[in-house]
């Protein structure tokens, strides 16, 4: 019986900690935007401020939102990732929405060389040593 209820426990502290961040309108509001018709204006009023806007080409507000997952001591893990792309023209007017999942994404690889420096590194004993005699008293 004592085993039974530490296994349990042992399974409820192992329970995933689930965190949901972001701005996801919500699907009805969504729904009711309609294309070359609505203006910046009335997608802000419907759907409020976007999580992020484009910084270059034609302007896109996006609506980001993700949920992750963290077990125990375990880095977090993202379970579920949704950006809602709504795509201006240059009036402002809504020209396409995108609905983007976890899988619509690009990994990114982190390159982990190092750019080269020119000189001398010094080492412990010349860093301690090195600035003895160097300096003389004014005359």
């Amino acid at each position: 019986m004592a085993g039974a209820v530490a296994a349990g426990l042992w399974t409820g502290a192992c329970a995933p900690r689930i965190d949901t961040r972001g701005n996801l309108p919500d699907p009805e509001a969504l729904s009711e935007v309609r294309l070359d018709e609505y203006t910046r204006e009335d997608v802000a009023d419907l759907l409020g401020s976007p999580s992020s806007t484009s910084g270059f080409g034609g302007e896109t507000w996006y609506y980001i939102s993700k949920r992750t997952e963290t077990t125990a001591f375990w880095a977090p893990e993202v379970a579920e990732r949704r950006v809602i792309a709504v795509h201006f023209n240059d009036r402002g007017v809504v020209t396409s929405i995108e609905q983007l999942g976890l899988d619509d994404g690009n990994q990114v690889r982190i390159v982990d060389r190092e750019t080269p420096t020119s000189g001398h590194e010094l080492t412990f004993i010349e860093q301690l040593f090195g600035n003895i005699g160097r300096f003389t008293g004014k005359k």
